[in-house]
């Protein structure tokens, strides 16, 4: 098998493009990023290899010279007398195709080399971190300015720190709005490359970091997958960058689409109370500096799931402070709900408030809840009213 081209290439190819489909399952992209990354590259020995792979001409053809002389037209069907005296089909002469697997891989790479050149041209655009945000649970918020960039609200960008990694590209959802005069993202810490990056501005250190000290990066914007709809209802980092829209929101945008309302549902898991921690201080801040253009312009609800012993805690934990203003667990004037969403009532409230209108529909969140939602999308769009269903991709 490793004495022909063939074999060789053929094993090569074969074990790149086991490790490209096992490492991108979501449980790997998510936890190891880092694997994921570095052996989806194996692409480019994977098509060197596919490329190389018909130099053996294992497979055979017939010559041009015996094409000439036995005609499969005429001498198919007189295989048994091929050769013999008196007949006009000669025996066929087969030698080894030559290559052609590069006629269908150099138009791809020709764009991939172009879309890397565009992509490089990007990276030299140089962006400026204006402030650094250190909030609870070890979550980095980033404020950053580069020359001619405009962002919509939904939009991810893929950054690279060369102080951490000259190599890794990690993928992050914007959660600034377009009108201010700056884009951001919040980054929880849950790696190597993101703890690393978390030191390099200083996160472990009690004094203030001076911004020349700051880490230097590379930005590469992708494309909007937002929409442009009436009402929203949006996922967890998304809707952050949703929540800071109303402050300088225009009831009417420039393509002529208005906007109603934002209704945010957030679903935590019990366990998670630290890392929605920092999410509370954003809407606390909302709650407080933002002038809406319409009474309840933004609406969200907090719901909490787990098991039965987190459940019964969350449960006596809200029992106790259930006559303070504010929630005992998010410190938000909206109470805390315990359980999954009753996704039909929502929807049919949604449906109610805002007839003959278009409804965005936009998740942060698992394969699961996207299939449910996309069915409630369905089912509810009667009666005027339209569910849009998007869903976030990385």
């Amino acid at each position: 098998m490793f004495t022909t081209i063939a074999g060789l290439t053929g094993v090569v190819i074969t074990l790149a493009l086991i490790l490209i489909i096992t490492s991108s399952m979501e449980v790997i992209r998510r936890s190891y990023f880092e694997v994921f990354w570095y052996t989806h590259h194996l692409f480019i020995i994977f098509f060197i290899g596919l490329v190389f792979h018909g130099f053996g001409r294992i497979v055979r053809g017939q010559t041009a010279t015996s094409l000439l002389e036995n005609k499969p037209s005429q001498c198919a069907d007189q295989f048994e007398s091929w050769g013999k005296n008196g007949t006009f089909c000669p025996k066929p002469e087969f030698a080894g195709n030559p290559p052609m697997t590069w006629k269908w891989v150099v138009g791809p790479m020709i764009l991939y080399v172009c879309e890397r050149l565009v992509r490089f041209y990007r990276s030299q655009q140089k962006v400026v971190i204006t402030k650094v945000v250190m909030h609870p649970s070890k979550t980095l918020e980033l404020q950053m300015k580069r020359k001619g960039f405009r962002m919509e609200v939904g939009q991810y960008v893929f950054m690279q720190c060369p102080c951490v990694s000259q190599l890794e590209w990690h993928p992050f959802t914007l959660t600034s709005a377009p009108e201010e005069d700056h884009f951001s993202v919040h980054i929880r810490i849950v790696g190597d490359w993101t703890q690393g990056l978390y030191e390099a501005c200083g996160g472990d250190k009690n004094e203030t970091q001076e911004a020349w000290k700051l880490p230097k990066y590379v930005l590469e914007c992708r494309a909007n997958i937002f929409y442009d709809r009436v009402e929203c209802q949006l996922g967890f980092c998304t809707a952050i960058s949703a929540l800071h829209v109303p402050m300088g929101c225009h009831l009417e945008r420039d393509d002529g689409v208005v906007v109603f309302s934002f209704y945010c549902e957030i679903t935590v898991r019990g366990s998670a109370t630290r890392e929605e921690t920092w999410f509370s201080a954003v809407v606390h801040y909302n709650n407080r500096n933002i002038v809406t253009p319409l009474p309840h312009f933004v609406s969200h609800s907090n719901y909490k799931t787990g098991g039965t012993k987190i459940q019964f805690q969350n449960a006596a934990h809200f029992r106790v402070h259930h006559e303070a203003e504010n929630d005992p667990i998010t410190g938000l004037k909206q109470k805390t709900l315990y359980g999954k969403p009753n996704w039909d009532n929502e929807f049919t409230t949604i449906g109610t408030k805002h007839p003959e209108k278009k409804v965005g529909v936009f998740l942060c969140g698992p394969t699961q809840l996207a299939d449910v939602l996309e069915k409630q999308c369905l089912s509810h769009s009667e009666a005027g009213v339209k569910f849009i269903f998007n869903k976030e991709n990385f």
